[in-house]
């Protein structure tokens, strides 16, 4: 089979390499990388456990070719960590206990951090909602909303206000 030559920056390192046109972005990213924090769940988009950045855009590497990342930064939660310390998100699901087996962590984490770029203090509906795509079967979703909500950044901001008001 004709293979495709790919240059993607993934977690700030571009990689440049040769794939069969019909390759996944989450193969590309598991199998070649080595990057196996992302979880193939379904294979179809259902579940998110696969969601990385893609030029800023939260996106299901399951249901993109590595082709299509062809010039474009991916972000997976591995990049996330700066300087050996944990994003705010990754922090956070740990400190509120919002991990359970671990499987749908990567992708709610990825879907969450779309989320607080788009509205720092989302209330816990609107956290509901972008998350609709990410499946867990193990929680209910309580921690990880509170997860999310402890996370947001305008939630320090919002919260002076409230104390003003009374």
């Amino acid at each position: 089979m004709n293979r495709i030559s790919v240059n993607v920056n993934v977690n700030g390192t571009v990689y440049e390499d040769e794939v069969e046109p019909r390759l996944l972005l989450v193969h590309h990213l598991r199998d070649r990388l080595g990057l196996t924090g992302i979880q193939i769940g379904c294979d179809t988009g259902n579940c998110g456990a696969c969601t990385v950045d893609l030029d800023g855009m939260s996106a299901k590497s399951c249901l993109v070719l590595a082709v299509q990342a062809d010039g474009c930064e991916v972000t997976t939660v591995q990049g996330l960590a700066q300087d050996c310390a944990q994003h705010s998100l990754q922090r956070s699901f740990h400190e509120q206990h919002a991990v359970q087996c671990g499987y749908c962590t990567h992708g709610m984490i990825m879907a969450a951090r779309d989320l607080l770029r788009h509205n720092p203090d989302p209330g816990p509906q609107e956290i509901r909602h972008a998350l609709k795509g990410n499946l867990c079967r193990c929680t209910g979703y309580q921690n990880i909303v509170k997860a999310v909500r402890a996370a947001a950044p305008g939630r320090e901001a919002s919260a002076g206000v409230e104390e003003s008001r009374t």
